[in-house]
C-alpha cells in the first residue's frame, strides 16, 4: 500500500489505525507531537451509497480528488465500482486495489506509452480526448482498437464553480463537429464529457453545460452512446453552503433526457470531492500564538494546501475539555515551514482564548488534503487513526436521518 501510493509522487500513506476510536477528542487528550489524520470509513461509505442509489447513471470516483487504496475500497464496496483515473500511476494502483474495477482514462492529454499499457495490460477501454492529434495518438497506441469508448471533452463555463477547470482541456464548441465526427469514425462508442469546474454551487451549471453539448451534438450530426457530466458535485464548508445534491441530480437527468443522443445513451459523472470530503480530518496542535495568528504543526505543504493556496475555509473546532465558554474570534494559521507562504489566511473561527499546546480539529480535508501532501522541510506525519463520529460538516448525514425516520414510521 506504500508503494502504491509513492508511485503516485505523494507522501507515503500511514498504515491506518485498526483499533477505532470515538472521535477527535480522544486523540486530543493522548498530546500526539504531530498532527493526526482522522478517517472515517463510515462517511464514505455513505457518501458512496448515495450516489449509487440517487444518481440517475453511473458514478465513477475521480481518484486524484484522494487515492488512498483503503478509501478505494470502501468506496467499491460500496457500490462505486467504475474509477477515473487521469495517470498510468492511478491506473496502476486502482488495479492493483480493485482488480474488478473499472477503469476510465479520462485526462485529455496522455502519453502514448500509457494509453498503451492501459490498454493492453489493464483492460481500459473508455478514453477521453479534445483533439485530433490526442484520437490519433489514443488509436496508434491501441493498435487501432475496434472496441473503444472515445469521449471528447468540451470546453464549458465554470462560473457558477469556486474554481474554474474550463481553460485547460476542452474543445471549444465551434471546433467541436470534425472532432465528434472523426472520433464517432474510431470509436465503438461515442461519448461527450465536460467539467463545470470543482465546487459548482448551483444546478444551473449542469444545464448551461447540457445545452453547449446539444448544440455541439446537433451541430456535428452523430450518434452519441455517453454524456459524461465530470466532477464538480459539492461539499458543505464554512460560506459555502449549496443546495441538496438531488436537485443537481434532477437537473442533470432533465437535461439528458431532452438531448438528441441513442436511445440507449448512457449518463455518466466523475464525482471526487462529493464522494471523499467527508472521509477524513487533521487534528492539529498550536505551537505558537501571536495576536490573531497561530502557528500550527501542519500547513501549505501538508494538508492545507487549498486553505494556503486558494483561500479554503475549513470548519475548525478547539478539542479542549472542559470546552471554552468564550466567544469565537478569527484567526489565521502558519504552517510548520520556514517559508512565508505557508499561510492560510482564513479567517477560522475559534475561541479567543486559544492558546499554545491547544489541539484543534480541521475538518472536510478528505478531498485533496491527503492527496496534496509533502515532506517537505521535513515536517509531516503518517500517522492515520479511524475514527467514529461524523464529519464536521456533511451532504448526507441529515439524508441518512430522515431515511432512517421513514423507516421507523412505516
Amino acid at each position: 500500500m506504500h508503494q502504491d501510493h509513492r508511485a503516485l509522487g505523494l507522501a507515503p500513506l500511514s498504515t491506518v489505525a485498526r483499533n477505532s476510536v470515538s472521535g477527535a477528542i480522544d486523540i486530543a487528550q493522548g498530546k500526539p507531537v504531530q498532527p493526526v489524520t482522522l478517517v472515517r470509513p463510515h462517511a464514505a461509505a455513505r457518501a458512496a451509497r448515495f450516489f449509487v442509489e440517487k444518481f440517475p447513471g453511473r458514478s465513477m470516483y475521480a481518484v486524484k480528488a484522494n487515492p488512498s487504496p483503503d478509501l478505494i475500497k470502501i468506496l467499491f464496496d460500496n457500490g462505486i465500482t467504475t474509477f477515473d483515473v487521469a495517470s498510468i500511476g492511478e491506473v496502476r494502483m486502482v488495479a492493483r486495489t480493485v482488480p474488478e474495477a473499472t477503469l476510465c482514462f479520462m485526462h485529455p492529454v496522455k502519453a502514448e506509452e500509457a494509453i498503451t499499457e492501459a490498454y493492453f495490460k489493464h483492460g481500459v477501454r473508455t478514453f477521453s480526448l479534445d483533439s485530433m492529434e490526442e484520437l490519433e495518438k489514443i488509436m496508434r497506441a491501441t493498435r487501432n482498437a475496434s472496441d473503444l469508448t472515445l469521449c471528447v471533452r468540451l470546453r464549458v463555463s465554470s462560473e457558477h464553480s469556486k474554481l474554474s477547470l474550463a481553460s485547460k482541456f476542452g474543445v471549444s464548441p465551434q471546433d467541436a463537429k470534425p472532432l465528434l465526427f472523426a472520433a464517432r469514425q474510431a470509436a465503438d462508442a461515442l461519448g461527450i464529457c465536460f467539467h463545470v469546474g470543482s465546487q459548482a454551487m448551483t444546478p444551473e451549471a449542469y444545464a448551461d453545460a447540457m445545452e453547449r453539448v446539444r448544440a455541439a451534438i446537433v451541430d456535428a450530426a452523430v450518434t452519441v452512446d455517453v454524456i459524461d457530466v465530470g466532477g464538480g458535485f459539492p461539499s458543505t464548508y464554512p460560506g459555502m453552503e449549496p443546495p441538496p445534491l438531488e436537485r443537481y441530480f434532477e437537473t442533470i437527468h432533465r437535461a439528458f433526457e431532452s438531448l438528441p443522443i441513442s436511445y440507449s445513451a448512457e449518463l455518466w459523472a466523475e464525482p471526487g470531492r462529493a464522494l471523499c470530503a467527508e472521509y477524513s480530518s487533521i487534528v492539529v496542535r498550536v505551537e505558537k500564538r501571536r495576536g490573531n495568528e497561530l502557528y500550527i504543526n501542519d500547513g501549505a505543504y501538508g494538508a492545507l494546501f487549498d486553505a494556503a493556496h486558494i483561500g479554503w475555509r475549513f470548519p475548525v473546532a478547539l478539542l479542549r475539555e472542559p470546552e471554552s465558554t468564550v466567544r469565537d474570534h478569527p484567526f489565521s494559521f502558519y504552517g510548520p515551514t520556514c517559508d512565508d507562504i505557508d499561510h492560510m489566511a482564513g479567517p477560522f473561527l475559534l475561541p479567543a482564548d486559544i492558546q499554545t499546546s491547544d489541539y484543534f480539529e480541521i475538518g472536510m480535508l478528505g478531498a485533496y488534503g491527503s492527496a496534496m501532501r509533502t515532506a517537505f522541510n521535513g515536517f509531516g506525519s503518517d500517522e492515520t487513526v479511524i475514527v467514529e463520529d461524523e464529519p464536521m460538516a456533511s451532504m448526507y448525514a441529515i439524508v441518512e436521518r430522515e431515511a432512517a425516520s421513514n423507516v421507523v414510521k412505516l
